[in-house]
């Protein structure tokens, strides 16, 4: 058994884990019991946009909202009030992605929509598939595989259709292109590790265009409705809610927020998570059990690792046997307090995933790879008994 433990054994790919130094006093500023409509509740709200804008260096001309319900909320509330206009063409190579496209088929039942699903799990699919006249939507990494878009170099810079890209375990971790992205959304659970039931949704002029010109042909509940009389509602870019989101959790994002400031931003935020993917990738190397789920490297996440064993003694049991030893494998990194919701996703293959975003600590993923290595010998001996 490894003499040395990671510091910290919290490894869930969301919630993930808080910044380094986090402790419940940077909470003792949130205005509770005070309306979110208040003088001091809206300055918070218009403070965590602005500091949102400066962190991640969205363009002037871009407008951000705080919304509900987490990213899914957030990129919900885009796809029913936008779509419809044009054609669609969505990207799928994990399962949040694949909810998207449900939807897209099943739920808003588009007629000249074309799904694009990479297979076998986590691979990519074609993306030159996406046409420049349609609507375009992507996860750009997807958190239950590990998979990301390598670059933004397939969508066309003079397309005619939106791109909605769905950042919730990428953004703070990974550049995005915002001259080819229409419109963005994310969670404050995420890379910075914030807490969740917030979105955040991020329009281009494209996307306001969209709204104040196309009228969806399905219902709009109140909760996706973002223009009064065919005009955008610009209170809500204002921090003028369409809930009641909590001052509790806006206080929290917006300590992450200044963390991320105080430490170099978005270049430090980026260095912060590759390094700790690195580190992964070193053990993995040279380790012979274990492997990516992802097989192309470009492809591979820096922030939600997602790994497969490849010992034979593994893979030639049945499915249901090598998902009874990922489970064994996790529970027994769980049990020694070393790595904790290190499972891989539900609906997922089974194995690891170990988030590595920017509030982990490299020390600690080095710290983590004995552990690994001890806690699969171990569930190998089990096998042989």
């Amino acid at each position: 058994m490894p003499g040395v433990r990671p510091a910290d054994a919290r490894f869930s790919s969301g919630p993930t884990k808080k910044r380094p130094g986090w402790n419940l006093q940077a909470l003792q500023a949130a205005p509770l019991g005070r309306s979110h409509r208040s003088k001091i509740g809206k300055s918070r709200l218009k403070e965590a946009i602005t500091r949102t804008r400066a962190v991640l260096e969205v363009p002037a001309d871009h407008l951000i909202a705080v919304v509900p319900a987490s990213d899914t909320g957030a990129f919900e509330m885009a796809m029913w009030s936008m779509l419809g206009a044009r054609p669609v063409d969505v990207f799928a190579w994990e399962s949040f992605g694949e909810d998207w496209v449900h939807d897209i088929l099943n739920e808003l039942k588009l007629a000249d929509a074309r799904s694009h699903v990479g297979r076998p799990y986590g691979a990519l699919p074609d993306l030159k598939l996406a046409r420049r006249t349609a609507d375009i939507l992507f996860t750009q990494n997807g958190t239950t595989s590990g998979a990301r878009i390598p670059d933004f170099n397939w969508i066309a810079a003079d397309r005619e259709g939106l791109t909605f890209n769905d950042a919730t375990s990428a953004v703070f971790a990974q550049p995005i292109d915002w001259s080819r992205c229409d419109v963005v959304t994310f969670s404050w659970q995420k890379v910075l590790g914030g807490e969740g039931a917030h979105g955040m949704l991020i329009l281009s002029p494209r996307a306001v265009a969209r709204l104040e010109s196309h009228v969806p042909s399905w219902p709009m509940p109140k909760i996706f409705r973002m223009t009064k009389k065919g005009r955008l509602d610009r209170e809500l870019f204002e921090g003028a809610t369409i809930n009641t989101p909590s001052l509790l959790a806006v206080e929290d994002y917006l300590d992450t927020l200044k963390w991320a400031e105080s430490i170099g931003g978005l270049p430090a935020l980026h260095a912060r998570a590759d390094a700790n993917a690195a580190a992964v990738a070193d053990w993995v190397r040279r380790t012979g059990w274990v492997d990516f789920l992802v097989q192309e490297p470009a492809a591979r996440s820096n922030t939600s690792v997602c790994l497969k064993v490849i010992d034979p003694r593994v893979t030639g049991l049945s499915p249901d046997a090598q998902a009874d030893f990922a489970r064994k494998l996790a529970a027994l990194l769980e049990e020694h307090d070393v790595a904790l919701d290190a499972a891989s996703y539900r609906s997922a293959p089974p194995g690891l995933r170990l988030w590595t975003g920017a509030t982990i600590e490299r020390a600690d993923v080095e710290a983590l790879a004995p552990w690994l290595d001890w806690a699969f010998a171990a569930c190998v001996a089990q096998l042989a008994d």
